[in-house]
């Protein structure tokens, strides 16, 4: 049996697919009530402008990764453990939404506000402090080498996100590879991030 789709999922979706193609400049709100199959007074009806729209498309997406990471910050796994699963569970993210970090690095650069918005009125805030808190009491219980969290922390989302933003300069400049063997280096990604972090932290 199927499930019928609401006039506001077909929104959503719709607007997904022109923000992601277009970017926030580009997309127009004809075009995603086109995608949708309604007139444009409808998606009005639904949405009344187009920043509520990409708010909520945005919070849709990045809703499915923060509050699996505060899970994961707030697990009572130990430290090496917590890394582990934050570095498994941000790489799942990544492989089933491919495109969606160049389109965040690329809405960042022209529409930080919007971005930052989104986060904010959405209450999308990961629980970083907690994971810094961990990572200094790591420290003094002479687990891990002193070093900066929020060094440790920049480290692995970077080294988790720019494969996936910068994987045209990756696949076909860089290595040349096909599309079947740079996917399953993205697979991979959990495995070598997380001993690339152990060996550089551990005493």
């Amino acid at each position: 049996m199927e499930v019928e789709i609401t006039t506001e999922e077909k929104i959503l979706i719709a607007a997904r697919k022109v923000f992601i193609e277009k970017g926030w400049d580009g997309a127009r709100m004809q075009e995603i009530a086109d995608n949708a199959g309604i007139n444009k007074a409808l998606l009005h009806y639904y949405f009344r402008n187009k920043e509520q729209l990409f708010k909520r498309v945005f919070a849709g997406i990045v809703g499915k990764l923060i509050p699996n990471l505060n899970t994961i910050i707030q697990s009572e796994q130990p430290i090496f453990e917590k890394i582990q699963s934050f570095i498994d569970a941000y790489i799942d993210f990544l492989l089933a939404n491919q495109e969606l970090p160049l389109f965040v690095a690329n809405e960042l650069s022209r529409n930080a506000n919007l971005i930052v918005g989104a986060f904010e009125e959405n209450g999308l805030k990961p629980m970083v402090g907690q994971m810094v808190m961990e990572i200094f009491q790591a420290i003094e219980n002479k687990q891990i080498r002193p070093i900066n969290p929020a060094h440790l922390l920049m480290s692995i989302v970077s080294m988790c996100v720019f494969p996936f933003m910068g994987r045209s300069i990756f696949q076909k400049v860089l290595m040349q590879v096909p599309e079947e063997m740079y996917q399953e280096l993205l697979k991979q990604r959990k495995k070598e991030i997380y001993e690339m972090v152990y060996h550089s932290i551990v005493l």
